[in-house]
């Protein structure tokens, strides 16, 4: 084991005598081996309470840059690197990054992680150790096409580990296996990121993309994040993943607290358990079951697991308030429903109300309302969002527990998407503020006094210019894809959905496209950059995706456009992607439909690296906001309360404004019009087109000349660089409030009660 720097620099010199050469993959190998001793040698917080944060996805990115950090050791290492004739960027390359998440809801998990180990909390992670992850994305024939994410090499953060559990099923049981990592703080103490495997996985049995049998759940379990639930198999193939990442991690901390002699009808005393959405709620019943062999009765072990659960929500999206058929789960876990019934009972007591049932009168399980009954704290993820849990989706369940609701606004490293992917902005803040913003996210504040400084104005957008010349560099080598440069860098990466509004981004392009073709042409050229995947079975996700691509093909060829237009999408976007498009972005788009973002975090990203938010009234976007002011932030749109009548009114009729707006009639028939169906599939762009008149479900015919007059508004004042620079400036000075750091020491206060 490579645990000196020494033994590091022996290492290295051996290799180059043996073999009178080091590879980048060998460099590679050698520097991970070392950063994973010092991890693996730095001192555990213990005490005698502990976090156990439950969640279907960590979205880790590549993390030796990360562990440098948080080690204190980036820079030594990046001299050494040099002086061995690599760039760093040769070294990062070498890494694959970990396929364990999909957007938001994971980045956040790995982000509090990093929060966790670094406050010196004593809390670990615990999920799944996924094979292919969500899956790999390539673009073929303007679509979208999924294969198996390798990711697993050779070299890992990950150790494997025996355990000496077992999963029931109604068939039989799985022998779990467990993969930890080490996370690292920011001061040295470490915890630990848990994953379960299945000892009988078999990637083998993947073919013709991401295909493979879903009822073969002993050699499928662990291969993908979010199989395919569009059929019974797919769906009861999420009740098996699900149900095997809670027996384990139940099963683990029922094990951890009987080596610290903890009595289990105390047990509340010692653990806290957050469930980070849905996907965990099963550890509630596993628990119970458990706690009741162990000899307490169901009473007592209903009441020592609600003292020890607590539930992040992050959407008020009906398909991510996840419910399952009662036989779905008697076929799978028979061994809970008599607790599901049991707390069904117990509730109905509580409240008559249909809404609150766990078992409503289809016979389909509530996990959520599951969530909010048993567990001790329920807790939005932005201001607004928790508003309207408490005023609209949750309104019955907040009447009965009023003191169990209460908001943490998400945050972000600051260690990853500050001095991680922007060392530049991030050594000039350090100079300028004479201490490191990543450990003091509060010091940006006094960057308002450079607010009228011209030469720190000027810096700051220098900075900016860098990252986008890196960014375009990547981009060449990556997609063969030539870019300008000099150009307004417009950006909106995020999971496809409709709700996110990707579409409405699409009617602008083509806005601007047929102006440019009448001779109407925008002051400076126009970047415009997407990055997402879309689910494999969510149709029209992936005929938006497609759409785009069309685009990006017919203003690549049209030569009168392209000087003044171009479309990028981003292959396989992912957190390495985002750590080079975000601090190389002008305008953050954040075009949600109001009420439907519950927070978002790649708004505070791209406000950290200095991107000026272009937003609707949404999730974090209304706090950023009221931080930085009307003058540095552009918004738009309906409000959430309008949006919210029109859904309960069911009055919102996409085809009058359709028709009633020669301007919207012509860009959303753009879609189907000779040159789209020329390059793309016309199944595929015609059901879109048809979506967008005759549902439209998430409002974009309704805010979409709205979004384009001030989207125009936002490229005229870019014009004006030393106010944008200005706005860039307020923005990284007010986003210290959006650091993860914030947001845990705030669960930490209220909800697990760990310091």
């Amino acid at each position: 084991m490579i645990k000196k720097l020494q033994d590091l620099q022996q290492h290295i010199q051996q290799e180059k005598r043996k073999y009178n050469h080091l590879s980048a993959t060998r460099m590679y190998e050698l520097i991970q081996a070392y950063v994973k001793a010092q991890m693996q040698s730095a001192p555990i917080h213990q005490s005698e309470r502990k976090l156990y944060y439950i969640s279907a996805e960590f979205l880790l990115g590549k993390m030796l840059t990360s562990n440098l950090v948080n080690l204190g050791l980036l820079d030594e290492m990046q001299e050494l690197v040099q002086k061995e004739g690599f760039a760093w960027s040769q070294i990062q390359d070498e890494e694959m990054e970990p396929s364990l998440g999909n957007g938001g809801l994971g980045r956040l998990a790995a982000c509090f992680l990093d929060s966790i180990a670094s406050l010196q909390r004593n809390g670990d992670g615990i999920g799944l150790y996924y094979h292919f992850g969500l899956f790999e994305q390539k673009f073929e024939n303007n679509k979208q096409v999924e294969l198996p994410n390798r990711w697993i090499g050779k070299t890992s953060w990950f150790t494997k580990k025996e355990v000496n559990y077992r999963v029931p099923y109604k068939n039989g049981w799985l022998k779990p296996i467990l993969y930890d990592m080490e996370v690292i703080g920011e001061h040295g103490t470490r915890n630990t990121l848990h994953l379960f495997d299945v000892e009988s996985v078999d990637e083998s049995i993947v073919h013709d993309g991401i295909q493979f049998d879903k009822t073969a759940i002993e050699k499928n379990l662990t291969l993908f994040l979010y199989p395919d639930d569009s059929d019974e198999a797919g769906r009861k193939l999420r009740i098996y993943q699900q149900y095997f990442m809670v027996s384990c991690a139940a099963q683990m901390i029922l094990e951890e607290a009987l080596q610290h002699q903890w009595d289990l009808r105390h047990l509340h005393e010692h653990v806290i358990i957050q469930i980070n959405d849905t996907h965990p709620t099963m550890v509630i019943l596993e628990l119970i079951r458990l706690l009741q062999k162990r000899g307490l009765l169901l009473a007592e072990a209903i009441e020592v697991v609600s003292g020890m659960c607590a539930y992040t929500n992050h959407t008020i999206l009906a398909e991510a308030l996840e419910t399952w058929p009662y036989a779905y789960l008697q076929d799978v876990v028979p061994q809970l429903m008599n607790i599901i019934e049991a707390l069904d009972v117990m509730m109905k007591e509580r409240s008559k109300k249909a809404s609150t049932a766990i078992i409503d009168a289809n016979r389909n399980v509530h996990m959520a309302n599951i969530d909010i009954h048993i567990g001790k704290s329920v807790n939005g993820v932005a201001a607004i969002h928790t508003d309207i849990l408490k005023q609209s989706e949750l309104k019955d369940f907040y009447a009965l527990y009023p003191t169990k609701f209460n908001n943490k606004t998400n945050g972000i490293t600051f260690r990853r998407w500050l001095s991680g992917c922007n060392t530049q902005l991030h050594h000039y803040l350090c100079d300028l503020l004479k201490k490191d913003p990543s450990s003091h996210p509060e010091i940006l504040k006094e960057l308002v006094k450079y607010a009228h400084d011209e030469t720190v104005i000027a810096d700051i957008m220098a900075i900016k210019q860098e990252k986008k010349m890196e960014w375009i560099a990547h981009m060449k080598k990556k997609q063969q894809i030539t870019l300008n440069p000099y150009a307004v860098f417009d950006t909106q990466v995020k999971r496809l959905h409709e709700y996110k509004r990707q579409q409405m981004n699409a009617l602008y392009i083509i806005h601007k496209l047929l102006q440019i073709r009448d001779n109407e042409l925008p002051p400076r050229p126009i970047n415009i950059i997407f990055g997402a995947k879309a689910a494999c079975a969510y149709t029209i996700a992936k005929d938006i995706i497609h759409a785009l691509l069309c685009l990006q093909e017919l203003i690549a060829k049209d030569e009168k456009v392209s000087p003044y237009l171009q479309l990028c999408f981003i292959e396989n976007y992912n957190v390495s992607e985002a750590e080079f498009i975000i601090p190389a972005s002008d305008i953050s788009e954040q075009i949600s439909l109001a009420s439907k973002e519950a927070s978002g975090t790649g708004n505070m990203k791209f406000m950290l690296n200095g991107a000026v938010t272009l937003g609707t009234n949404d999730g974090a976007n209304v706090e950023i906001a009221a931080l930085v002011g009307q003058e540095n932030i552009y918004t738009f749109g309906k409000d959430s309360d309008t949006v919210i009548a029109h859904y309960a009114n069911q009055d919102y009729v996409a085809k009058d404004i359709y028709e009633g707006s020669e301007h919207v009639k012509t860009l959303v028939d753009f879609l189907i019009s000779d040159e789209m169906l020329r390059v793309g599939d016309p199944v595929s762009l015609t059901r879109l087109h048809h979506e967008l008149i005759h549902k439209d479900w998430f409002m974009t015919l309704l805010d979409v000349e709205e979004y384009i007059v001030c989207k125009e508004k936002m490229l005229q004042d870019y014009e004006k660089q030393t106010d944008w620079g200005r706005k860039m400036l307020m923005n990284i000075a007010m986003s210290g409030f959006f650091s993860s750091d914030r947001t845990i020491q705030e669960y930490d206060r209220d909800i697990w009660k760990l310091s």
